[in-house]
Formats: structure tokens, C-alpha cells, sequence
């Protein structure tokens, strides 16, 4: 068994315009393993896998065009299966949604593809509590 180095410059990864970019582009892949992304990418991408305290992804949602929000929820989506990305009702499918609901753009379709791709109970609605 091999243990995967720690680097701590990883969780310094801010959500910029860069890798809003490169997590775009891996939505173009979500039939490739690891869609796309290295290992090493996997790894550092993680940082950007929650919508927490860290990362705001609603306030980064508001700039998206509306196509791009649809791809970064099928990733979030999906990505939970990578290392590091599992994120439960932490998860960005959620503040994506609500930006895609508050623009009124929201696919009548996509609940239902988020809820047959994922385990997370979370998707897309979030925690009850934080909604209270």
C-alpha cells in the first residue's frame, strides 16, 4: 500500500478565474477517467470541492453563465467518487443551483440527473438546517 504525499500548498487553492477554467474544461470530460485532470490535479482540486468557509461558491456562481453552472453541477456531481472530493452538504451543486433557480434557468430535467448520479442526499437542495 502507498500513502499519496501531503502538500499543504494544496489547500491554499483559491477559486480564480484559472480554475474555474481548468474545472470547466474537466466538465467537458465526464466520460474520461478522472475527467481529464491528473492525478496531481485531482489532489489540489479538492481544495475547491466545498463550498465552505474557505470558498464561497456563491458568490463565485454569480459570475457563471448559466451553461457553465449546468457543466460545474454534473462534474460536482459526479466528482464525488475522487479522492478528497466528497463533500456531502458542504457540496458546490448546491450554491451552483440556487444561482441557476434565482436566475430562473434552472433545467426541468436536472434534478432528476443529479439524484440518479450521486449517493449524496444533500443534492441539490442542501441541509435542512442551513436552509432555515
Amino acid at each position: 500500500m502507498s500513502v499519496e504525499p501531503f502538500d499543504p500548498g494544496a489547500l491554499k487553492l483559491r477559486l480564480d478565474a484559472a480554475v474555474l477554467e481548468e474545472l470547466i474544461a474537466a466538465a467537458t470530460s465526464l466520460d474520461v477517467d478522472g475527467f481529464g485532470l491528473s492525478r496531481e490535479r485531482i489532489t489540489a482540486l479538492a481544495a475547491v470541492a466545498r463550498h465552505d468557509g474557505q470558498i464561497d461558491w456563491r458568490a463565485a456562481a454569480a459570475e457563471i453563465d448559466v451553461d457553465a453552472l449546468v457543466a460545474l453541477i454534473r462534474l460536482y456531481t459526479l466528482a464525488e467518487i475522487l479522492p478528497g472530493w466528497e463533500s456531502g452538504a458542504k457540496s458546490p451543486v448546491i450554491p451552483l443551483a440556487a444561482e441557476l433557480k434565482k436566475r430562473g434557468a434552472y433545467p426541468d430535467d436536472l434534478t432528476a440527473w443529479i439524484k440518479s448520479n450521486t449517493e449524496n442526499r444533500f443534492l441539490p437542495y442542501g441541509s435542512l438546517m442551513d436552509r432555515l
